[in-house]
């Protein structure tokens, strides 16, 4: 709910525990913004939260995860970075709607696995650049948005 109140342009919330955002989560590791795949979706790298601490987890668990979350994302437009990663838990992913949510939970989970891979092939393989990032994330969600189906 602390998400919902936070961020009225939220309508669908999911959480999932899928293998490749999962090892990120677990890895403590933001999902780095490699391509243009994840640039379609993510305006960069997907966070990564900070651990919560004993008295949190201990005390109100699920509202210190969203408080947690909105920690994480600060001032960011949470439909311009539509997931996070909770530390040493996993995935988080939201949308205007349910729908969208899982669509960009199914999205979180492609780019975090061709992360790992491409990171696999190219240990040292730097995040997409910035112009083509922001090309390939304004066609489509930007103001003057163009690419895809209306």
């Amino acid at each position: 709910l602390a998400l919902y109140q936070r961020y009225p342009s939220l309508g669908g919330v999911v959480h999932t525990h899928s293998t490749h955002a999962t090892a990120w989560a677990q890895a403590g590791m933001a999902i780095p913004a490699l391509g243009t795949t994840h640039a379609d979706y993510f305006f960069g790298d997907i966070p990564c939260t900070r651990a919560l601490s004993e008295e949190e987890v201990q005390g109100e668990y699920e509202l210190n995860t969203g408080k947690v979350i909105i920690e994480t994302l600060g001032e960011v437009e949470p439909l311009h970075t539509p997931g996070i990663v909770v530390y040493q838990h996993g995935p988080f992913a939201w949308g205007k709607d349910a729908h969208d949510a899982v669509h960009n939970a199914v999205v979180m989970e492609e780019v975090a696995r061709m992360a790992w891979i491409a990171r696999g092939i190219n240990p040292g393989l730097n995040p997409i650049d910035d112009y083509l990032m922001n090309k390939h994330f304004m066609r489509k969600h930007g103001p003057n948005a163009y690419y895809g189906q209306k």
